[in-house]
């Protein structure tokens, strides 16, 4: 049980966890050092971009319980920077004295369950693909399945960036599609036709007040982030107050406490239908640490030090675009070093670089975000630097 202080936790007098040790822990580092915090990591790659950055690092699994203790006894909140840190982990630091865990376990378990996810969008009215779980070799034959074909077929836990999941044209083709995936739990989902990818990241105090960053409109490319863009240029009003009133009802249904990013399809004929969230923050909102007055790694600092959360304003129109390993090597497959001059010679180039030692194809290296006072200078300043870079447009 969380026993800490309902107070919050004062700048430059306390030290915060992070449970996890990638580019997402790193930039929740500099914003928590930047109010005087001190940050501890628990991560067990040694040279994690996080654990570098940090004040101190144990370098432990997430299920060390041990390093866990060490941890709840040095710290007076703790968070997670991706949702597959194991929910049993939380629970057992949710019930060290004095220690405050945001967000909670039961929140990161429903995001990192496609199910249990699903299941939320149901219970909430916030629309979603059909769909249907398959988890054992019985449910192969459950009626309704053909009406989801064309469909993806999706494990229910540990996907991402388009990893562990299949397409299904026909049902003779589901059962082999399952076994391929290991006969694991999985979700098949009828595959829509798609329009535009949204995504809204939000924040929710222990108090419950809620604040949110401008809806991003976003390009995927082999199933990763490629291209973010902010204002969301084909989004009219409706539709993003529509979008981030969906968020914000998942947010209180869970009771999450730090930063939610839900993601979304906009459908060919006008309708909007939930993907996915993830209880931290996300590769989509990264370009908020140029363009807007509080990034979501400031809101995510606010919220488990339980300080007041600010309504973030765009003070910049912005395009991010996404550094994968790809880049590091040429059309042949030699290593190359990046032009990086010749991209921060652009006005309003921002690079941010993960101190990832190793390049490797479809590895997120860093993100590159171009701002300017006009969307359309912002975006035609990406172009250049995609050009510069050898990237596909945005």
């Amino acid at each position: 049980m969380d026993t800490v202080d309902a107070g919050p936790l004062q700048p430059g007098q306390a030290w915060l966890g992070m449970l996890g040790g990638g580019q997402l822990g790193r930039m929740f580092v500099h914003a928590a050092q930047a109010l005087g915090y001190r940050v501890l990591v628990l991560e067990p790659d040694a040279a994690s971009p996080a654990g570098a950055a940090a004040d101190d690092h144990i370098v432990a699994g997430y299920e060390d319980r041990a390093a866990l203790a060490a941890l709840a006894s040095r710290c007076a909140a703790v968070s997670t920077e991706f949702e597959n840190v194991p929910a049993s982990s939380l629970h057992f630091l949710a019930g060290q004295p004095r220690l405050h865990v945001a967000p909670a376990a039961g929140s990161v378990s429903v995001c990192q369950h496609r199910a249990r996810e699903k299941a939320l969008f149901v219970r909430t009215g916030v629309p979603c693909a059909p769909h249907a779980p398959i988890e054992t070799e019985s449910d192969l034959a459950q009626p309704g399945l053909e009406a989801m074909l064309p469909g993806l077929l999706k494990t229910s836990s540990m996907g991402y960036d388009g990893k562990g999941q299949i397409a299904v044209e026909s049902l003779a083709a589901l059962g082999p599609a399952w076994r391929r995936l290991g006969a694991v739990p999985c979700l098949l989902e009828q595959r829509l036709p798609l329009a535009r990818e949204l995504s809204v990241v939000v924040a929710r105090g222990h108090d419950g007040r809620c604040v949110h960053l401008p809806v991003q409109q976003n390009l995927h490319r082999d199933g990763i982030l490629a291209v973010t863009q902010v204002p969301a240029p084909d989004v009219p009003p409706a539709l993003a107050a529509a979008t981030v009133d969906h968020a914000l009802r998942l947010a209180d249904a869970l009771g999450h406490v730090g930063v939610l990013c839900v993601e979304f399809f906009l459908l060919a004929d006008g309708r909007l239908v939930a993907n996915e969230m993830a209880p931290r923050p996300h590769n989509s909102g990264h370009h908020s640490i140029d363009s807007c007055d509080l990034s979501q790694f400031d809101l995510q600092v606010r919220a488990m030090a339980r300080l007041p959360l600010a309504a973030p304003r765009l003070h910049s129109a912005a395009v991010m675009l996404n550094l994968l390993g790809d880049l590091w090597f040429d059309a042949a497959g030699a290593p190359r070093r990046p032009d990086w001059a010749a991209a921060l010679a652009l006005q309003g180039a921002h690079l941010h670089l993960y101190g990832k030692a190793e390049p490797r194809p479809g590895r997120k290296m860093g993100h590159l975000t171009l701002t300017a006072s006009e969307p359309a200078s912002a975006l035609a300043a990406a172009r250049e630097a995609a050009a510069r870079l050898g990237l596909a447009p945005p």
